[in-house]
């Protein structure tokens, strides 16, 4: 009975994944220990359960009939053990998270490791990097996302809080070429852009009837990384669009000043996703609520400066901001 109970989680966890290499990286075992697993069930059912391509391995008929029957089974056993433990199930084994670079270390990784913490069998695989990665492909158990999230039912989201930005510049560069008042002074100006994989982000304000524009400005220097960002606007080398609790610290140490506040320009929403599941993990909900509830307590530290600049020197009313389309939203 055991043996065909494992069988059957196994084949649950190909289906899902879409490959015995993936289902196996995510369950910790061989890519052969899988497929051998698979091959016996199919010898005892006496039926295909998957048509295998390249690259994929996709359901059958009776593949796909078998799956549904399983995932019943598998959430009456899962149901059972919950009533059972009564919520006191220890989170443990690794948990694999994509997140921005900069936003991850400064925001997120002190999250994780007061997760780490309090659930000493927890094991952490922190990913850093500004590509949007794919989830149910490369195993990741969750990721951060900041901007508009792209339609999809393969992820689940929830909302972590809002990115504002501000747009600042060294108090030198500003005394030798002027303030910034109206949209068009900005064409008069040097920019420092961020750019990645050959796409810069446009700076985006609300105008007056609430419509999103965007800023005008020649940027001679563009960066990936917004640290180095950051350290050119402080050097001088021009305007730039950060997020404020980037340059929180610069602000009030009066190494950058505030041009437009965040309340005049368009912010993004933060996000924690995480591929749709029949039973999510304890290790995996325990992440995500904490992310929920200190991220918000993290970025709250900007609003109090960066909404508020002395003195606002732009005079564009600030509009709702355009909502993005969302995923499936949970909680």
């Amino acid at each position: 009975m055991n043996e065909r109970l494992d069988g059957i989680s196994v084949f649950v966890d190909v289906a899902e994944a879409g490959s015995f290499a993936l289902a196996a990286q995510r369950l910790g075992v061989t890519r052969s220990a899988v497929g051998k697993i698979v091959a016996r069930l199919e010898q005892r059912l006496g039926v295909r359960l998957f048509s295998r391509t390249t690259r994929r391995h996709n359901l059958t008929e009776d593949g796909q009939i078998y799956y549904e029957r399983c995932l019943r089974a598998l959430a009456e056993l899962e149901a059972a053990e919950e009533a059972f433990e009564g919520g006191k199930r220890e989170p443990s084994g690794r948990l694999r998270i994509s997140v921005p670079v900069l936003f991850g270390r400064r925001c997120i990784a002190p999250v994780i490791l007061r997760l780490m913490q309090t659930y000493p069998a927890l094991q952490i695989d922190m990913s850093f990097n500004d590509r949007v990665a794919d989830l149910v492909e490369e195993g990741y158990d969750l990721a951060v996302r900041i901007g508009t999230l792209p339609d999809t039912s393969k992820l689940v989201a929830r909302k972590l809080g809002v990115q504002r930005m501000g747009i600042c510049a060294a108090p030198d560069y500003l005394a030798q070429h002027g303030i910034p008042e109206h949209m068009e002074d900005f064409a008069r100006h040097q920019g420092i852009a961020y750019s990645n994989a050959g796409r810069t982000a446009p700076w985006q304000l609300q105008a007056a009837d609430g419509q999103v524009q965007d800023v005008n400005i020649h940027c001679r220097l563009l960066l990936d990384d917004l640290q180095a960002i950051t350290d050119a606007a402080v050097a001088g080398a021009g305007l730039a669009w950060l997020p404020c609790w980037m340059i929180w610290h610069e602000l009030h140490s009066e190494r950058l000043s505030l041009v437009m506040g965040a309340d005049q320009l368009v912010a993004n929403d933060i996000h924690v996703v995480w591929p749709h599941a029949r039973h999510l993990p304890s290790k995996v909900r325990v992440a995500i609520d904490a992310l929920v509830a200190e991220v918000p307590q993290v970025l709250g530290q900007d609003d109090g400066f960066a909404l508020h600049p002395q003195p606002v020197l732009m005079s564009t009313p600030a509009g709702p901001h355009p909502q993005p389309r969302r995923l499936v939203q949970a909680g």
